[in-house]
This record gives structure tokens, sequence and C-alpha cells, in this order.
């Protein structure tokens, strides 16, 4: 299997990342310097973590190429609209420390006030075209929310990252997408939001997944990550545990079955455990993006 994915403007990026959600600052920059040590490629963070500066200083840190880091960000819905997305833009370049960013994604549909999304998107689509940005995409964009969107823009997104995982796969979401050429990332990929989200039921624990995962010798979250590469999915998990983050990335070296793959996404429940994206409003959920 191939460990990179190329996106329909033909930028290649690592199909498995490592992801920031909800890390504190003060670990960030220690985890992402060990992901980076293991072998990930792709970091994934937002402007509304609070985390991007430590993503850079470990970026940097690391002694790697610029180059050979893909580093990807999100704009909060409070820098929406047209020149507000080219200062969140500004805002998470200067944080980061870098003068481009791989892939600027719009990190929720603001629904409720819709012209702020088309214009925070048509600000991406000047960053790309000015090559301050090289991809830009969306997050939690659901099929009818995204027809809107194309319909209004000009360049397709080349990743909509939404909730996905073996309870739920959201395969309405995944089929548009790929109708349109747009890469599905998967945020958290192996459930975790399960054991938080108020669920009785935790991926981690499910007799299938655990039946597989001794069958190949690997473990429920390995199994996990490999269903979402081997079905095409670029997916980004998440650890501040050095163990964890090691052994999430020790995913290449065995295939599951077709059968397999099958009984996986036979767990579907159709429950999401993440926020409905349509609840997702400014009077609820807009926070200051700093300067600095």
């Amino acid at each position: 299997m191939n460990d990179r994915i190329t996106l329909n403007n033909d930028i290649t990026m690592p199909a498995l990342g490592f992801g920031v959600f909800q890390t504190p600052p003060a670990e960030t920059a220690a985890s992402v310097a060990e992901a980076l040590r293991v072998g990930y490629r792709l970091i994934d963070t937002a402007a509304a973590y609070g985390n991007e500066r430590e993503v850079g200083e470990a970026v940097r840190a690391s002694g790697l190429d610029r180059s050979e880091v893909f580093i990807e960000t999100k704009l909060w819905i409070s820098d929406y609209g047209y020149e507000e997305a080219l200062n969140g833009f500004d805002k998470s370049a200067g944080k980061l420390g870098v003068d481009t960013i791989d892939l600027l994604l719009l990190h929720q549909p603001l629904t409720s006030d819709f012209d702020k999304t088309i214009g925070a998107y048509k600000a991406l689509e000047t960053l790309l075209a000015d090559g301050r940005v090289r991809s830009i995409g969306v997050s939690n964009f659901m099929p009818e929310v995204l027809e809107r969107l194309l319909a209004a823009t000009d360049v397709v997104p080349a990743v909509n990252q939404v909730e996905v995982h073996p309870f739920f796969s959201q395969s309405d979401v995944q089929k548009a997408d790929a109708g349109h050429g747009i890469l599905t990332q998967a945020w958290s990929p192996m459930g975790g939001i399960t054991s938080y989200g108020g669920s009785d039921r935790s991926t981690f624990d499910d007799p299938v997944i655990g039946e597989i995962a001794a069958q190949h010798g690997k473990t429920p979250a390995q199994v996990m990550l490999r269903w979402h590469l081997q079905q095409g999915r670029s997916a980004i998990p998440k650890s501040v545990r050095p163990e964890r983050i090691t052994a999430n990335f020790d995913v290449f070296d065995f295939e599951l079955t077709e059968e397999e793959l099958a009984r996986i996404d036979a767990l579907e429940t159709g429950v999401r455990s993440g926020p409905d994206p349509d609840s997702i409003t400014l009077a609820s959920f807009a926070r200051d993006i700093p300067e600095a």
C-alpha cells in the first residue's frame, strides 16, 4: 500500500498523519517532536486548538527540511468572511513560523451565515492562487452543504476532514467526497471520541476489532488505522504517549482481508459522537483567535 495520497490538485501528502486536537500547548512540542522522530510527516493542527506555535517549534527543532513535513491547519469560524480569512491565514502562518501552509481547511461550515463561509473559502482560493497555500479544503461539510459551497466557488476542495471511525463511517459523506475527487480525511479515526462522547460502547473494546487484532498480532488501534488506509482515506490519530505515537505509525506491515474490512464496516451505528455541524453558530461557538 502506498503511504502517500495524491490530492485532486496533484499535490501529494502522507496518508497517515499526527493530530494535536486537545493537546495542551505545553505538551504539543514534545508530542510532535516524537511523532516526527518516529516517522510521521503530516501534522494536523488548527487555529482553534491554540497550539499552532508549538507545532511550528517542533517542526523547526526536528532538523527536517521544511519540504519534508506536510503542515495542515484550519481556520475557525470567527475568522470567516473574505478579509477575515486572509487575516486568519496570516495569524496561523505567523504562529507556525512558515511562509506557506501545505493544506488549509475551513474548520466548520457556518450554515447560519453561509455568506461568511463562502467569503472565507474564496479567500482560500486567493491564497492558493498566490502560492501561499499548496492545497485547500474543508472540514465537517455534509453533502448538501458541500454542494452549496461548490455552486458558489471555483476550486473543488482537496480534502474534507470529518468524523469517521468504525462506529460512524458517514458513507454518504464519503460517497459525495469521492464523487467530486475530494479526499476524505478521518478525525477521531480510532473512535476515541466514543470513549468520552457519552457513548456506552468503545471501539477499543469492540470484540470484532479485538478478534481481528489478535489474528494479526496487532492492537485494535492499529487495525482501525489500517482499515482507513486500505479504504483510501487519510487518518490523523493523536496521542501524547510516546509508545502509542510509535504504535499508531506501525501499520504498514500487515493487510486486512476483504472479509475483515467488511466486518469492521458492519459495526456502523449511525450515531455521531461529535457535534452536529449544523449546530455550529457564531452565537454559540465564536472564540477570539489571537493575532500572536
